[in-house]
């Protein structure tokens, strides 16, 4: 049971003037002691607290503030009260509301190398996963009974089969408005049967695999840092290795295994629609029949344009596993980090894919696949 806390006026025969406290010095105790101590309006040379109890944070802080007002002594305490009255002390430090504004050069620049440093580490982060995730293929191609089917095929399902009817839909309507705006422009010059060459080869070798790919990187590439984001929250990846599952094997390759694979495949399936959307409008705006615009596609277009859908489609893919699944490994504290990582995954996944692509453009006009 607590006692209440009091403290009495005591006057030595020199004049000086000694606060005599006792009882408990704790939140349960102090009753009005804080007000009777404000009230109070003399002036002490020492705080005597040898016969005081039980001591806690709150206690300390009333005895501390006492004799920093009125700049005095604090005699008769013990261990444990006089560790708590330093401790408050050391955190009785002034503190600004309101901070000085930085210097606006250097601010930019902290913001800067700040966002460098992130850079540079989640691409070193990526590489490092990157070879995690070649270890652990090669050790599956070297030991096949280890797959674990089930997930590749479900990852396979997830990944492509159920993309089928987004991506075919974004290709319909972008075949349609290039074929479109392709007209509205070509017309100036009387050339509106170029319009053909514009959907074919802009469909083969660009669009169509990268709106694939930015699809993808949106709807699973955010699944993918979600769900093992979700899975590393709730420490079941760590279950995972703690009873001799890699989690790279069985909860990464499955998924960069359907993204490599799928890829290719989904990239030209989007470009045939979008093909068939720009070959719709043509056949609707400029009056060219289908057989005619397919006749003309195959002329114009050149098989490389088509190998060079299939060469990035892959790599593109692999882009997208590796962001999201990195991500998702990274989470950890809580589930606002959970989003972050998949907005993360999605912004990394999109930004490489833009980059790789633009590589590529160059890399194929470069070797003459132009």
């Amino acid at each position: 049971m607590s006692i209440p806390s009091d403290f009495v006026e005591e006057t030595a025969e020199d004049g000086a003037v000694t606060l005599h406290f006792s009882g408990d010095l704790s939140i349960a105790s102090v009753g009005d002691l804080p007000e009777r101590l404000r009230e109070y309006e003399g002036e002490a040379q020492r705080i005597d607290i040898s016969d005081t109890g039980y001591t806690d944070t709150v206690g300390a802080w009333l005895i501390h503030r006492t004799a920093r007002d009125m700049e005095a002594e604090i005699v008769g305490a013990g261990d444990h009260a006089q560790r708590l009255i330093a401790a408050v002390a050391g955190a009785d430090q002034p503190t600004e509301i309101r901070p000085e504004p930085a210097n606006p050069v250097i601010r930019v620049l902290s913001e800067v190398g700040e966002a460098t440093t992130i850079a540079f580490s989640t691409m070193t982060g990526l590489i490092g996963f990157f070879g995690a995730i070649m270890v652990g293929f090669m050790r599956l191609v070297r030991h096949p009974g280890k797959i674990r089917w089930n997930a590749v095929i479900q990852r396979f399902d997830v990944v492509g089969v159920r993309s089928l009817g987004i991506i075919g839909l974004m290709s319909f309507l972008i075949g349609l408005v290039i074929a479109q705006q392709g007209a509205v422009q070509l017309r100036q010059f009387g050339a509106e049967v170029f319009t053909v060459n514009l959907v074919g080869r802009l469909t083969l070798r660009e669009l169509g695999v990268l709106m694939t790919a930015i699809m993808v990187a949106g709807r699973s590439g955010s699944a993918f840092a979600a769900q093992i984001g979700t899975m590393k929250l709730t420490e079941e990846i760590d279950a995972m290795r703690t009873i001799g599952v890699s989690p790279v094997e069985a909860l990464v390759l499955p998924r960069f295994i359907a993204a490599v694979f799928m890829l290719p495949l989904l990239g030209f399936y989007a470009s045939i629609v979008a093909i068939i959307g720009g070959g719709l409008l043509s056949w609707v705006e400029l009056d060219i029949p289908p057989a005619t615009f397919f006749a003309r596609i195959r002329e114009v277009v050149p098989l490389t344009d088509v190998y060079v859908g299939l060469v990035k489609a892959p790599v593109f893919g692999a882009i997208i596993a590796v962001t999201g699944c990195y991500q998702g490994m990274q989470v950890k504290g809580n589930a606002e980090d959970v989003g972050k990582r998949t907005t993360a995954a999605v912004v990394q996944a999109i930004f490489l894919v833009i980059v790789l692509d633009a590589f590529f453009a160059v890399f194929f006009t470069w070797i003459g696949w132009d």
